[in-house]
C-alpha cells in the first residue's frame, strides 16, 4: 500500500521541484517570431499619418480587432518586398475558417507607384502609404544600427487589442510563419 501511494506522489514531487527551480526549464519557445518587448500601441492618426493609394486619409485603429500581418516597403516593390507579401497573403489564406480574424497590411515607404502585378497579386492586402520616419518609430522604436534590423527587412505582428507584439527575420521561412500564426489565431480568443 505504501508503495502504490509514493508511486502516485511521485509525479506531484516531481513537478513541484521542477517548478521551483527555474534554471531547469526549457530556455527554447515554441514560436518561430520573435516577441517584441516591450509591446507597443498602435498610434494614432495624428502621430502616425497614413494614406490609401488614392491619398485618402487611413487610421491603422480601424482594424483594431483583428490580427495584422504588417511589412514595409518601397512601391517599387523588389524582389524581397514580393516576398514578404506572398508569405502575409499565404499565411493569410491559410487559416481556413479563421481568415476574417487575420488582415494584411503594407506599408509603402515612398512616393514610388505601385506595379499593376503586385496590385493584381497582392489584391486585398490593404496598401497605404506612411512618412518611414513615423513608422520606424512605431515599428522599430529605436535607431537602426549596424546588426539590427531595418525598416524593409522583417514582418510583423499586430495584436487584436492593438499592440505590435511579434516580429520575424529578413528573410523568413514561409511555413514557419504561417505555422505560428495558425498557433496565435487558434489559441486566441481576441480578434
Amino acid at each position: 500500500m505504501l508503495l502504490v501511494f509514493l508511486c502516485t506522489l511521485a509525479p506531484i514531487v516531481g513537478a513541484i521541484v521542477v517548478y521551483m527551480n527555474p534554471q531547469w526549464w526549457p530556455e527554447d519557445s515554441s514560436n518561430y517570431g520573435a516577441l517584441v518587448s516591450p509591446q507597443r500601441p498602435m498610434p494614432a492618426a495624428g502621430e502616425l499619418r497614413l494614406t490609401t493609394l488614392d491619398g485618402r486619409p487611413f487610421d491603422l485603429q480601424s482594424l483594431k480587432g483583428k490580427w495584422l500581418l504588417v511589412a514595409a516597403d518601397g512601391g517599387a516593390c523588389p524582389e524581397s518586398c514580393a516576398r514578404k507579401l506572398f508569405i502575409t497573403r499565404n499565411s493569410h489564406a491559410s487559416q481556413g475558417k479563421n481568415v476574417d480574424r487575420l488582415a494584411r497590411v503594407w506599408f509603402i515607404t515612398d512616393d514610388a507607384p505601385v506595379p499593376d502585378k503586385v496590385l493584381e497579386a497582392y489584391k486585398g492586402t490593404v496598401m497605404v502609404r506612411a512618412n518611414p520616419d513615423e513608422l520606424a518609430r512605431f515599428l522599430l522604436a529605436r535607431d537602426t544600427a549596424a546588426g539590427q534590423p531595418g525598416l524593409q527587412d522583417p514582418i510583423w505582428v499586430i495584436d487584436p487589442l492593438g499592440n505590435l507584439m511579434m516580429q520575424y527575420p529578413a528573410e523568413a521561412d514561409g511555413v514557419k510563419v504561417r505555422k505560428d500564426i495558425s498557433k496565435l489565431i487558434y489559441s486566441s480568443r481576441v480578434g
